[in-house]
């Protein structure tokens, strides 16, 4: 039996395109722009999986550090100098030589200029964006590729607030897959748009998208919980569900690159807001069902045959919980006293067999989409409990945007304030043990 082969879902992903390229499905500038790299490294890579298989999909220095690496002084001397009052304002190209030239540190433009960057230095000379821009040709086949955006407009009007319609379109037909009207483009838009297009289209090979935080982590902010990724950043909660369904995220490098969702708003700003209008729509919950009825005709009208008839979406895999997946999730450690915490609400984790407490295990919290707040220890769940919020105010719980008075699920509780108020029993003198006192304290809150 041979050796047994780990691939990463990246790695996966560029293999079922290889797989399409040698089959001939796919063209090789086409496939080199689907995997976002150049023409000759495709043609590289073709080979390879033509003589290796899968195996030539994962690098053989895997798991080592690189040998060549910069050390860590020199990066941080090279940093230092490029702030310094010295060099402040040198380009790359002529940094590079002063610090040959007068600090005897010899590295090669590209090596100082990635040192900067990761340091978050931009370089002082601007560069002007040409003027010319090719238009990409579309993917042969539909479910290749869909590009995301979220359009903020005056849907209503002035007849209620300003609008957010997050919705995605598929590259190869123009046919919007998705729509929904959101008060601002954030998370929970994006998280319904992927779990709602695997259920009723599949999963697509990759989404085209703009460089939102809610689809790509800040440096300048703290990364979400999650995965690590390669670059050392961790993924957004959008981020971390593209990755466990296998979608590829292509980062677009200006509006015009992802043009036909940029156009397609154009066009329902032009032509929605009639429909909203003549509808009376004054609000979110009024104005979605207009859109759902717009989707459909929008793609009557505006969507094109693909190049290839055969679709390219892939179904879900067997078993699979979308709804776990695209949820907000968050690691937590169990409280001594079996709870965990989460925004401003405290939940109870029920004792496992035997009476087995699970304190200081760690567990994951998600907020899923439909309400529900989930306990869970890997596979199996812990807790399970429902409210009636939204999505996007469900989100709120970690940011401890509002009060959960009236909400809280049937045996949990809200989190007791800090400092305790002057009569808390804890401000008063107790008799007996420590631990008397503790559950005196509980049965006054579990009363409350």
């Amino acid at each position: 039996m041979g050796d047994m082969i780990s691939l990463t879902s990246e790695e996966q992903r560029r293999g079922r395109v290889l797989a399409h390229l040698v089959r001939g499905d796919l063209t090789i500038e086409q496939a080199a722009a689907w995997l976002g790299i150049s023409v000759r490294h495709a043609w590289r890579l073709r080979s390879r999986f033509l003589t290796e298989g899968p195996a030539a999909l994962a690098h053989g220095n895997r798991g080592r550090a690189n040998p060549r690496r910069i050390d860590e002084d020199v990066r941080g001397r090279v940093v230092e100098l490029a702030t310094s009052d010295a060099y402040k304002g040198a380009t790359d190209s002529y940094l590079t030589e002063l610090l040959a030239e007068h600090e005897g540190i010899s590295l090669s433009r590209p090596s100082v200029r990635r040192i900067l960057r990761e340091a978050g230095l931009a370089s002082p000379q601007k560069h002007r964006a040409p003027r010319h821009r090719s238009r990409r040709e579309r993917m042969p086949r539909e479910g290749m590729l869909v590009q995301v955006d979220g359009s903020r407009h005056d849907w209503l009007e002035g007849r209620g607030p300003w609008l957010t319609l997050v919705g995605g379109i598929d590259d190869a037909t123009s046919s919007l897959v998705f729509g929904t009207f959101r008060d601002e483009e954030d998370s929970a838009g994006y998280l319904q748009l992927v779990r709602d297009m695997a259920r009723s289209h599949g999963l697509p090979g990759a989404i085209y998208r703009d460089r939102h935080a809610s689809l790509e982590p800040s440096s300048t902010r703290q990364p979400p919980p999650g995965l690590a990724v390669a670059d050392g950043m961790k993924p957004t909660h959008v981020g971390r569900a593209l990755e466990t369904l296998g979608i590829g995220s292509i980062p677009a490098g200006s509006a015009q690159a992802k043009g036909r969702i940029e156009r397609a708003w154009g066009t329902a700003q032009g032509r929605l807001v009639i429909e909203l209008r003549l509808a009376g729509a004054v609000d979110r919950v009024s104005a979605q069902p207009v859109l759902d009825t717009f989707l459909s005709r929008f793609n009557e009208r505006f969507s094109v045959a693909p190049a290839d008839p055969e679709p390219a979406w892939r179904p879900l895999p067997e078993g699979l919980d979308l709804d776990a997946v695209c949820a907000f999730r968050y690691d937590r450690t169990v409280a001594n006293d079996a709870t965990v915490r989460i925004g401003g609400i405290v939940l109870d984790v029920p004792r496992q067999t035997g009476g087995r407490s699970l304190a200081g295990k760690q567990v994951e919290v998600r907020l899923e989409l439909d309400g529900h707040i989930v306990v869970a220890d890997g596979s199996r769940e812990l807790l399970s409990a429902e409210t009636d919020m939204d999505p996007g105010r469900l989100r709120d719980l970690e940011k401890g945007g509002f009060s959960l008075k009236g909400v809280l699920p049937a045996g949990q509780r809200e989190a007791p304030g800090y400092p305790p108020s002057k009569d808390h029993p804890w401000r008063r003198a107790t008799r007996g043990s420590k631990l008397e006192a503790i559950r005196r304290t509980e049965r006054r809150l579990t009363e409350s």
